[in-house]
């Protein structure tokens, strides 16, 4: 909001429009695009079609902002302005100059550190899914485990990833191959009691589930399948229904012959 920024009139507002976008709340993750570059038409190329109030908001973000409008379209304007400078700050952190900005917001942890215990606090990049606007929110890019993540802050979680693009992570380790950590290769190891699970038994867990699921397929399908060793469990499992009938079996013979002693000796 405007109350973020110290200004008193909407000079000062309009003066320091970038000052008050980049100090603002939530907005963190931006680094300042220069001057130079906004009053290029070229770096602009076809965002005309892509912002309502174009030219306005363009005025504003240059700090040339004149207009005497009302608090509608005052707000309308603001909206795109801050769209504007999303889609110009994706292109502009590709650059040479937008590189090193990004670099030394990423060596101070401005973005955050890696959530996995075993990145040991890895900084981490903002980045996007996708380079068009209003597809995807922007995520945080671990280059150790290389993975991403959600951001934290509900502030951070609501910028559009269009605003960083899907290629300037990439860009950044290509530009400077020195600050891409080494791998990790430690995983988390599952432990009863101090002592390792042994690999087996959660191989032997994976196949019965998916000897499981295919047999349920299968059956889906109308094939009944059975698969090598199941026949031996089969007639283990007979044998041992026929032991128990034929111990009840005896049960009941036994029971008839002591009942037919009984009514002798009476």
């Amino acid at each position: 909001m405007m109350e973020d920024f110290n200004s008193e009139t909407d000079s000062d507002y309009t003066s320091y429009w970038r000052d008050w976008f980049i100090q603002s709340r939530g907005n963190e993750y931006f680094c300042e695009i220069d001057e130079e570059y906004l009053t290029d038409r070229f770096n602009l190329t076809g965002l005309n079609t892509e912002v309502p109030y174009y030219q306005y908001a363009l005025d504003l973000v240059t700090d040339v902002f004149d207009l005497d409008a009302d608090d509608d379209l005052r707000e309308q304007i603001e909206k795109s302005a801050r769209h504007l400078y999303g889609l110009v700050h994706a292109r502009y952190i590709v650059t040479t100059r937008g590189l090193a900005k990004m670099v030394e917001k990423y060596k101070k942890g401005d973005f955050g550190k890696c959530p996995r215990v075993m990145c040991e606090g890895h900084p981490l990049l903002p980045t996007g899914q996708h380079d068009i606007a209003n597809m995807s929110t922007v995520r945080l890019y671990c280059s150790k485990c290389e993975d991403i993540y959600n951001p934290k802050s509900s502030r951070h979680a609501s910028i559009d990833g269009a605003y960083f693009g899907a290629s300037f992570t990439s860009m950044l380790f290509q530009v400077h191959p020195a600050l891409l950590p080494e791998k990790t290769i430690r995983r988390y190891e599952p432990r009863i009691y101090g002592f390792r699970v042994h690999a087996s038994a959660a191989l032997a867990r994976w196949q019965d589930r998916y000897r499981d699921d295919t047999k349920s397929r299968l059956r889906d399908a109308g094939i009944e399948a059975k698969y090598i060793g199941e026949e031996e469990e089969d007639d283990e499992l007979e044998d041992e229904e026929d032991q128990v009938e034929l111990a009840q079996v005896r049960e009941r013979v036994r029971g008839d012959a002591a009942s037919g002693r009984m009514e002798i000796g009476n």
